[in-house]
């Protein structure tokens, strides 16, 4: 199976040890994996801000980029939603391609490799943060706030890690507040929600916060370091990987 993998901009330039856990992750389970190198922002910044117009050439740079592949994978439920939600470059039986086969890290690993077991282990007490794109757009988790059976792939996952304690939160689908651009516009209120979904964790102990944005946990991490918290934040891939 060869895998086109999708680094975001805040992972390359920030996180890079998230983007290298996903590689050597996908690489264990047996992937051929090609990082093209001329990939860029998926534009999803302009977006949020009301201005997708302007985003021509960033989808026609990233249909350039990943065209051909069987499948794209992303450490990031964000940036994936809004290419398959949204991409529609010049070639658009490519963009159509690229729009069905482009998956966030664990639902690639639970709906197309069906990962049954892994060797990581990580003996911690984690709480897991379900970020809104991947729960409410790509429906990687159930939402609580509907009557109907609770799953989460993120979890499955995470249950096959060998001494992981999983916290149970008070709200654990709850927004962190982050929001992309909204933590620009309304940063009030973006930082009293981040505070909240901190609070949470730390009420039940957690020694990291796991998630599968690290734009929320960029966030929560800005919050917890100012806060003096001794709680992590790590991405899924880095506990996958361990």
């Amino acid at each position: 199976m060869k895998v086109a993998l999708f680094i975001p901009c805040y992972i390359d330039q920030f996180y890079p040890q998230v983007g290298i856990a996903t590689l050597e992750l996908l690489e264990k389970l047996g992937c051929e994996v090609v990082f093209p190198l001329n990939q860029t922002c998926c534009g999803q910044p302009m977006a949020n801000s009301g201005f997708e117009h302007l985003n021509k050439d960033c989808d026609n740079n990233f249909v350039e980029n990943f065209k051909g592949y069987d499948h794209i994978v992303s450490p990031s439920g964000s940036c994936t939603l809004h290419i398959k939600d949204h991409l529609h470059g010049s070639d658009e039986t490519a963009s159509t391609h690229i729009r069905k086969h482009i998956y966030e890290l664990s639902e690639f690993l639970t709906d197309v490799l069906k990962v049954e077991n892994l060797t990581a282990k990580f003996p911690h007490r984690v709480g897991l943060h379900q970020s809104c794109h991947g729960q409410r757009g790509l429906k990687i988790a159930q939402m609580s706030e509907l009557v109907a059976p609770a799953f989460s792939k993120a979890e499955q996952l995470l249950q096959m890690v060998e001494g992981l304690s999983l916290v149970q939160l008070d709200r654990k689908d709850e927004c962190c507040g982050f929001g992309g651009t909204f933590c620009v516009t309304e940063e009030a209120v973006s930082v009293k929600m981040g505070k909240d979904r901190v609070d949470d964790h730390t009420r039940q102990e957690a020694e990291y916060i796991i998630g599968s944005d690290v734009s929320c946990l960029m966030h929560m991490e800005g919050i917890l370091r100012r806060q003096g918290s001794k709680i992590k934040v790590k991405h899924i891939a880095e506990i996958l990987n361990s």
